[in-house]
């Protein structure tokens, strides 16, 4: 086979087993919607890399206009996915500029002052303006994974469409036609050097990927379903942190469990549905008053656990009061039976602590 169609043919076929695989992720990951766009912006780019050497019976212009807007849209698909995958927002303007003016440029020099050199430069140029602007938005993200990569595959790609293309126009340049254009140094290099940036990106999100479901599954085994709290194990393990943490820094620590009174006679008589709607709503409270800074967790069927770490008891006091005007709850083990027999709907304090360990302080809330 020829050598140049294999290289012709190498950019189509990595690009469409990419978006392949990105397509099948999405399948199994429909909640993440990058994903899609990910597969699409590949399929695009082969697309576009097909009809540089295959000609529509539409004619050679149209062919060589649909093969750039084919790039284009795959270029802006790809930019937007890879901001949106780590949560920044899209930058559509942004983006709409870079794309949309390397696109202008390359239509100005195609059907006003036909000039292939030009458009060569147009394109590149508005790719390399998206690939820094991809590099400024992941610059911010603080998470330590694979956007760390993506940045500087990002300012390389943008080195890759402006520098390379600079030194190879000014070294073999300029190019009067198509004749000859698919063997000079430009086409090959840019085919070559676009080969292994889409495997490197493709990788990077692929690995990013992979992390997703890992935390995904993580959280899975830490969280209770029903109500969207930590379950025992997850909060053992985030409470024994937080203590260990705040046992070096000479913090205090509050712990406050609940538990909801009367459950057994609210399922009894209203049935588990209504149970349920009473543990998540109870759960969502509890959350929304813990905040980001503590730790809450749902221990049992109708027993809850919330660790305040920097709260002392009167603090903890405070919490458990505003705890209690939503619902009646429960207690550390000694203050809760305290809380029973002195009645519901009532807060107790435990003031009792071991003197050869670090525990937190103790609220009941019954």
């Amino acid at each position: 086979m020829d050598t140049g169609l294999l290289i012709a043919l190498l950019n189509p076929t990595i690009a469409l087993a990419l978006g392949a695989a990105f397509l099948v992720l999405w399948f199994y990951q429909r909640h993440r919607p990058y994903l899609a766009v990910l597969a699409a912006s590949y399929c695009l780019s082969a697309s576009g890399f097909l009809l540089q050497y295959f000609t529509l019976p539409l004619g050679i212009v149209a062919t060589k206009l649909i093969s750039n807007i084919c790039f284009t849209i795959a270029a802006c698909c790809l930019s937007g996915a890879i901001i949106a995958r780590y949560g920044r927002r899209v930058p559509y303007f942004g983006i709409g500029l870079m794309a949309g003016g390397g696109l202008a440029a390359f239509a100005w020099f195609m059907f006003v002052e036909p000039d292939l050199t030009w458009r060569v430069l147009s394109m590149n140029f508005g790719f390399g303006g998206l690939s820094l602007l991809v590099a400024a938005e992941l610059r911010t993200v603080r998470n330590n994974g694979p956007e760390k990569i993506l940045v500087a595959l990002a300012l390389l790609s943008a080195l890759n469409f402006t520098a390379r293309t600079l030194i190879v126009v000014i070294a073999h340049g300029p190019f009067p036609s198509y004749d000859g254009f698919y063997g000079s140094s430009y086409w090959t290099t840019a085919l070559l050097s676009h080969a292994l940036l889409s495997l490197l990106i493709a990788l990077c999100l692929f690995t990013a990927a992979a992390l997703d479901v890992l935390k995904a599954l993580k959280a899975e085994t830490h969280t209770d379903p029903l109500s969207g709290l930590l379950n025992r194990r997850g909060f053992e393990d985030r409470a024994a942190l937080l203590l260990d943490q705040c046992a070096k820094a000479g913090f205090p620590v509050a712990l406050v469990l609940a538990d909801l009174d009367h459950f057994k006679a609210l399922n009894d008589q209203h049935g588990h549905e209504a149970g349920d709607r009473v543990i998540a709503d109870f759960a969502a409270k509890l959350r929304f008053a813990t905040g980001a800074r503590g730790a809450a967790g749902r221990i049992g069927g109708e027993e809850f656990a919330v660790l305040l770490p920097l709260s002392d008891l009167a603090a903890a006091r405070l919490f458990a009061e505003a705890i209690r005007t939503f619902y009646s709850a429960g207690a550390v083990d000694e203050a809760l039976y305290k809380a029973k027999r002195n009645g519901r709907d009532s807060v107790r304090l435990s003031y009792e602590r071991p003197e050869t360990a670090f525990v937190p302080e103790a609220v009941s809330v019954g």
